[in-house]
């Protein structure tokens, strides 16, 4: 597991401790500056001092009111020997308070990103004593690796912030939401808990007619709202665009009854309905609520399901109403029983179907790769997209046989694509891989079969993983994408930014491209939340050389934005919706006769 904010204490401290026993130095120390306050900050040190002083003057020290030796640490750019001398005086009071020790020797080397000091390492031996060099070579090198942990960390914990913090209104963020909903549901867990989300009805109209600037602070000023009235336990987040969550807390360890629940769901309808002032104009929007019960041992999907069912009801309703979620309304995902009955005969009958979606080049508009997407003809419920039957076909041990099937479809269809047009550029194929195909020990040797059957060069292929999929079972996904590798094929992780990939990971992840979810890049150039994280996604890609695509772009002012950001390739319905094989060849056609 990778050093992160949280155990970078104890991590620092194992280091000091083992500095400490080998140099043989009485105290080894590791400090950070915080620029912003002024101050230099202990981190570690070892021996941690048995009894701190309430009041420790080695804790936080300020820049402006420290002696000389605390003062240089904020520019320090080489070493700093100190040793006990008149020029030292208030360094030696300042320690003899803190430790009782009357007079020390310091060795201290900064720990420097580019031309910025971050923090400082150092070694303190008791008395008037001398450093030897390899002492100061030590302190040098262990600094050069610490800064560069640092600046790890601390890009880590700026894209996680991001990623658990609404930029705009800076409540919980979905992923956020869906943590603490999961921790909430474990089954030993108090409950039930019940989740409420909001939607603001006809926020569209606000922003056409002030512009989206005004809608945002009109959403900050709700969310401010909205939190001012919900107790201190209670958990807030945004979903995204104009829908809120709240989440109740139990008060002294007592479930929220269902009277309780009502009573704050209609708080909030009444607190959000007041006027806000906006760009010198007075706006009301009413809002739509739903609420739903979540037992312990169920799950979050589940439970957000049924909270915006009951939100959507409401506002078929005209709005302005709380809607709690109902029998009637479980008897319609009992539909979803109705498809895990017929989907394992529709799998092995071969009754399914591959559509394609193009992945375009924003820069030139053609047709670079295609994603294959299997749809299900249900036999009364129509055409089915993936979405409503994945879940069924993980639980039932179907993904191997139906990612093989994808998989040699789409194959032979590309090999077919590009005899066609033998001297055009060659056409990619984007597969899904389910998380229990990449952690099937023979799933590389198994693509590499259909490749060879197919006659396709592997470079053509590109099969894309979640997060999600890399956590299961790190060791063995990693193994499958070395082996991947080495028969050519490319590997992308899809949905990237809603999972629990860390920098660690994908510096060490064997993968050539991250595709970018869709839910950051629907109401990109809208959403600074959203902007926010897609610059970071693409930097980041940029960062570690990896291609970067957009899935779900659906507004020319998404697409303009992507190209700002410098995502030049991108998938999504402002372009082509997936669609069968015939009708691609026709797109293609079309594209290789107006390129001559």
């Amino acid at each position: 597991m990778g050093i992160t904010a949280a155990s970078l204490h104890d991590a620092s401290q194992r280091l000091l401790h083992q500095l400490v026993d080998y140099f043989e130095v009485d105290v080894s120390f590791l400090r950070r500056n915080d620029h912003d306050l002024g101050a230099t900050i202990l981190v570690a040190e070892w021996p941690p001092r048995q009894e701190d002083p309430a009041d420790d003057p080695l804790a936080v020290v300020h820049f402006a009111t420290a002696d000389p030796t605390f003062a240089a640490l904020a520019t320090l750019s080489s070493v700093l020997v100190v040793r006990p001398s008149p020029e030292s005086d208030e360094y030696q009071e300042r320690i003899r308070q803190a430790s009782g020790i009357p007079a020390v020797s310091l060795a201290t080397v900064p720990l420097r990103d580019h031309e910025i000091t971050t923090g400082t390492l150092g070694f303190v031996k008791y008395g008037d004593r001398a450093w030897a060099t390899e002492e100061i070579n030590a302190l040098r090198a262990v600094a050069a690796l610490l800064a560069q942990l640092q600046a790890r960390v601390r890009a880590e914990e700026r894209l996680r912030h991001m990623a658990y913090h609404d930029e705009l209104t800076g409540l919980a963020t979905r992923r956020a939401l869906t943590d603490h909903l999961a921790e909430r549901l474990t089954a030993d867990a108090p409950g039930p808990v019940p989740l409420i989300v909001i939607d603001v009805d006809r926020l569209k109209a606000l922003n056409s007619f002030l512009g989206y600037a005004a809608g945002d602070r009109f959403l900050a000023t709700l969310a401010d709202r909205l939190r001012s009235v919900s107790p201190p336990d209670h958990v807030l987040g945004r979903l995204g665009g104009d829908e809120f969550v709240a989440i109740m807390g139990g008060r002294g360890g007592h479930p929220p009854t269902v009277e309780d629940a009502l009573a704050y769901a209609e708080t909030l309808r009444r607190a959000a309905g007041e006027p806000i002032q906006v760009g010198g104009e007075e706006i009301c929007r009413a809002v739509s609520i739903g609420l739903a019960f979540g037992d312990p041992g169920g799950t979050v999907s589940e439970l957000m399901n049924q909270a915006d069912q009951a939100m959507l009801q409401a506002k078929s309703h005209g709005g302005n109403e709380v809607v709690v979620f109902t029998d009637e309304m479980r008897r319609q995902n009992e539909l979803r029983t109705d498809v895990e009955l017929h989907l394992v005969t529709a799998v092995r009958n071969g009754d399914l179907l591959l559509h394609y979606q193009p992945e375009i080049d924003l820069l030139t508009g053609t047709i670079t790769a295609v994603e294959a997407l299997v749809r299900w003809p249900h036999p009364t419920l129509g055409l089915l997209p993936p979405g409503v039957f994945i879940d069924v076909v993980e639980t039932t041990n179907l993904a191997g046989e139906l990612g093989r099937w994808v998989l040699r479809t789409g194959c032979r269809q590309l090999r077919a694509w590009h005899a066609l047009d033998p001297d055009g550029p060659p056409l990619g194929l984007s597969v899904n891989v389910t998380p229990a195909e990449l952690i099937t020990r023979d799933f590389a040797s198994t693509v590499a079969g259909i490749l060879t059957d197919t006659d396709l060069d592997g470079r053509h292929l590109t099969l894309e993983i979640t997060e999600t999929a890399i956590v299961r079972d790190t060791r063995q996904a990693l193994s499958t994408l070395r082996d991947l590798k080495d028969i050519g094929v490319k590997v992308a992780i899809d949905d990237f930014g809603t999972g629990y990939s860390s920098l660690a990971q994908l510096k060490a992840l064997p993968v050539d491209g991250l595709k970018i979810d869709r839910g950051f890049v629907h109401s990109l150039g809208q959403d600074a939340g959203d902007l926010a994280i897609v610059r970071a996604i693409v930097a980041l890609a940029d960062s570690f050389g990896l291609a970067v695509v957009a899935e779900g772009v659906e507004t020319e002012l998404a697409a303009r934005t992507l190209v700002d950001l410098g995502c030049t390739r991108a998938q999504g319905y402002l372009y082509a919706k997936p669609c069968g094989a015939a009708e691609l060849e026709t797109m293609l056609a079309m594209q290789r006769f107006a390129g001559r």
